[in-house]
């Protein structure tokens, strides 16, 4: 695939980190997409600061860290970030004392709503908390229509509709909240991208500014979208769910639009 890039009017310099996108831009399942042990290196070699963060809640941090160990990469768990993680610190601000939630969706936003003082209810509880769950079945979806027309808060981890495997496109949580808002008449609170809590945490752990840090995706609707509604710098890559005729449409253009992760970093050099 021939690379595209729009050109950068600041010097490359400018960027002194990197908020990177997982699934479609690190793997696909758990198929790598590319070298990830090679492009790490090289991240740090260049001295960038960098934060994992996806808008999957299905996986805990601990269980994004024995993944990407599989692929011979080592992080720290301060450098990841999930929708688990901002819909649970969303919830504390609401509720510091923690209380019943009404939850569809797996291991890894379960988990983390427990550290925070949350756990799964179906007596009054105070939110319906949605992400991909691959064991969804019709009496979830009837027990939190109920609850959410009952008046709970009704909370969705990320719009991603689809989530890109090695097979292709399958349905992601945005499919779930679809068919809940649907029943229920009522729009969802999305925590993750392109909402701006997990960029706001992200830059306070990386400590740069908004024009000093490029987020690196593979949806334009959250990761770009959300990223340039901020001021980041983007750069879109095209091995999730973005094809090229999508990318060069988009407006206002990304700053890089690439075949992959590291044909991006390489574009940085």
């Amino acid at each position: 695939m021939q690379h595209i890039s729009i050109k950068l009017n600041q010097n490359k310099k400018d960027v002194q980190s990197l908020i990177i996108d997982m699934d479609g831009v690190l793997w696909k399942g758990e198929q790598p997409i590319g070298n990830l042990a090679m492009i790490f290196d090289t991240i740090r070699k260049r001295n960038y600061g960098f934060i994992l963060a996806t808008n999957n809640a299905m996986l805990s941090v601990e269980q994004y860290q024995e993944k990407l160990s599989k692929f011979n990469v080592s992080l720290e768990a301060w450098q990841i970030i999930n929708s688990s993680q901002a819909t649970a610190q969303y919830l504390k601000g609401k509720n510091a004392q923690g209380g019943p939630v009404f939850i569809i969706g797996e291991n890894g936003i379960q988990s983390m709503l427990r550290e925070y003082g949350f756990y799964h209810s179906e007596n009054n509880p105070i939110a319906v908390v949605v992400g991909l769950d691959r064991e969804l079945n019709y009496e979830k979806l009837r027990k939190a229509t109920l609850f959410i027309r009952k008046g709970s808060e009704f909370i969705g981890t990320n719009p991603d509709v689809t989530y890109p495997m090695p097979e292709g496109l399958i349905p992601g949580a945005g499919s779930i909240l679809a068919a809940l808002s649907v029943a229920s008449a009522t729009t969802p609170k999305i925590i993750g991208k392109p909402s701006p809590y997990m960029y706001t945490y992200a830059l306070e752990r990386l400590k740069t500014e908004p024009k000093h840090t490029l987020v690196i995706g593979d949806r334009l609707e959250t990761d770009i979208a959300g990223a340039q509604k901020i001021g980041f710098l983007t750069g879109l890559v095209l091995s999730g769910v973005t094809n090229r005729e999508l990318a060069l449409d988009w407006k206002p253009a990304p700053n890089f639009i690439s075949e992959d992760l590291s044909s991006l970093i390489n574009e940085l050099e």
